[in-house]
């Protein structure tokens, strides 16, 4: 497979192994927790702190987990400010990013290696943190699409590429340039080749429209379909060939070319059933029904039109309503958007990570899904900025929180094109009013006014709030967390800096098995932590000095035992301690391997 080649490659190569696992620490006092419940990093979490570190630090307890991933990177127009600064130990490397403290512009012509060199451990990360059946989805406009393909093919596989999505960013031309960008597009992969299925959007007002009842069918409003099939196989598709007779006496053979879609026994059922559409007089070449209460919906496609996932301006006007005018966001991504992203690739219980965070818009989202389905999807957001706390977890407690506006908060309900063929069509023109009353009627009450506008041949309907004091939430709650010291593990040896039991525990069992461990009991008499299909892995440590020079903190026979007593099933066990005070060829034989802290944590590793 080509791979893709820029300065600085071989240095970040396996920089990501490289990085130091740190500490969630979590901040109450920045914290929005449940009423009666204290801060969890099983909450929703919002993290402060240089993404590629906060990545790694949620390993332990995420790697394998995250069901989606949405990202919105630096696009690398030369106008972010944004500034390469991953500690890469290697001379070359800080001999040409010596100058890296000043942000990445357009006069920096090699602002695209850097870019690239900034992407290439993160990406990595992400990919540790996808489950099996987990999709990621990364905006980015056409300066750096191309790259980003060759790193995500050399990163996930080609094989695990999806699709890329033309998002429509925006609602006209722009007048600046004689052919303007109207879209962007969204790279999406999959962690496992076939191994995600994207769910069918929901039928809009105006699909489900399509749908009805002529003939009064008891299953309900309907729409029907072509019952035949291009014949490219003559002599294969002999009992697709059979006439049918019609209710009006009529008989029908499939037209020239082609074949009808099934074998006449399925075609009888069918008919038998009812389920089979002859025209109103009965004339009709035969169609299928399809019941709207079978439908699953619809499919998506690549193309997404802003009528429908939101544009530039209407997310400008989302965080200027909630932050206020004056927030630095010039091009946050709007709400519709990413629940498109969440309606594709989520269930009510799933994980969502956004390491780009910015403006918070996908907390916003899984939010607002969780509010229309009673879901309980959960959020991960990394913001490395300064305005963590004051912009980002602010705009989320805001949202759950409703925040003060007084004015017209204004929703927009339905879009589509109408040309003057709408209205000297009288069947046309009852279906558009026909769907602007259902809108009424399903939303009314939601709104005090719901606004009619024709503009430039597009019809918005539009829901229109006047609100005097505060913006209704959403609910739902957060942990703020920032990033503790790195985890050194040779701290055992000096007793400064020593880790907790439970980081501690998270760390060793990710470097064991590569997993991530759900949760950390207090320390037992075996010291089990966790195990997996394969291993029970054991910790004896305490964060104290004097009690790891101890004979307390060895592993003794008396641990063995009770590691033996509680294997059931005779798994290996890995225990992890400072000494033991049996041979490794007796523990052997009882299926233990001993792991010496600290430096077994470093042989597993592969330092």
């Amino acid at each position: 497979m080509p791979t893709l080649e820029f300065k600085g490659k071989q240095f970040v190569y396996s920089h990501h192994l490289g990085v130091p696992f740190r500490e969630l620490q979590v901040v109450p006092e920045k914290s929005l927790s449940a009423e009666g419940k204290q801060p969890s990093l099983d909450d929703n979490l919002i993290i402060h702190g240089d993404n590629l570190e906060a990545l790694k630090a949620l390993l332990p307890t995420h790697a394998g987990k995250v069901d989606c991933i949405f990202i919105d990177p630096p696009y690398n127009t030369g106008n972010e400010g944004w500034c390469y600064n991953d500690n890469v130990r290697s001379p070359l490397m800080k001999e040409w990013l010596k100058k890296s403290a000043n942000p990445v512009d357009k006069e920096d012509l090699e602002r695209h290696d850097k870019w690239l060199c900034m992407m290439w451990p993160r990406l990595n990360l992400l990919r540790e943190l996808l489950s099996d059946e987990g999709v990621i989805f990364i905006s980015i406009s056409d300066v750096e699409q191309h790259r980003l393909r060759n790193l995500l093919d050399e990163i996930f596989g080609e094989e695990c590429f999806i699709a890329s999505v033309a998002w429509q960013k925006r609602t006209s031309p722009d007048a600046r340039k004689r052919l303007g960008a109207a879209h962007d597009l969204i790279h999406v992969y999959s962690k496992r080749e076939n191994r995600v299925v994207l769910s069918k959007l929901q039928h809009s007002n105006e699909q489900t429209d399509s749908f009805s009842n002529p003939d009064g069918d008891p299953n309900g409003p309907w729409v029907s379909t072509d019952m035949t099939a291009q014949n490219i196989d003559p002599s294969g598709r002999q009992g697709q060939q059979y006439k049918i007779k019609l209710p009006c006496g009529r008989e029908v053979s499939p037209p020239s070319g082609r074949c009808w879609s099934m074998l006449e026994p399925e075609f009888l059922r069918l008919k038998k059933n009812g389920r089979i559409w002859f025209g109103v007089n009965g004339d009709a070449r035969p169609r299928i029904k399809t019941y709207l209460n079978e439908s699953e919906g619809v499919s998506s496609w690549t193309w997404w039109e802003n009528s429908e996932v939101g544009h530039n301006q209407e997310a400008k006007k989302e965080i200027n309503q909630i932050l206020g005018p004056d927030n630095p966001f010039d091009y946050p991504k709007p709400v519709r958007l990413i629940s498109r992203v969440l309606e594709l690739s989520t269930s009510k219980e799933s994980l969502i990570l956004d390491s780009f965070a910015g403006s918070g818009t996908t907390a916003h989202a899984v939010l607002d899904a969780n509010k229309k389905d009673n879901g309980n999807r959960r959020f991960i957001l990394i913001e490395c900025e300064g305005y963590a706390d004051t912009l980002t977890a602010e705009r989320v407690r805001r949202v759950i929180n409703g925040y003060p506006y007084t004015g017209t908060q204004r929703e927009e309900l339905h879009q589509e094109n109408i040309t003057w063929s709408t209205f000297g069509n009288g069947k046309k023109h009852k279906k558009v009013m026909d769907h602007i009353a259902s809108i009424e009627n399903l939303h009314g009450h939601e709104y005090d006014k719901i606004k009619k506008e024709i503009k430039d041949g597009v019809l918005t309907v539009t829901g229109e709030r006047k609100i005097e004091k505060t913006a209704p939430g959403l609910g739902g709650s957060f942990t703020y967390c920032t990033l503790g010291q790195p985890i050194d593990i040779e701290s055992l040896l000096t007793g400064e800096g020593m880790p907790s039991f439970e980081a501690l525990a998270r760390y060793v069992f990710y470097t064991a098995t590569g997993q991530s461990l759900d949760k950390v009991g207090k320390p037992a008499a075996d010291g089990l932590i966790g195990e997996t299909d394969l291993f029970r892995i054991h910790l004896f440590y305490q964060p104290d000095k004097a009690w790891l020079r101890s004979n307390e903190a060895a592993l003794n026979a008396e641990r063995v035992a009770a590691i033996e007593a509680g294997n059931k099933q005779g798994k290996r066990a890995i225990v992890f301690a400072v000494a033991k005070f049996m041979s490794q060829k007796e523990l052997t034989a009882r299926r233990i391997e001993f792991c010496q802290l600290p430096y077994a944590v470093h042989r597993i590793l592969g330092d």
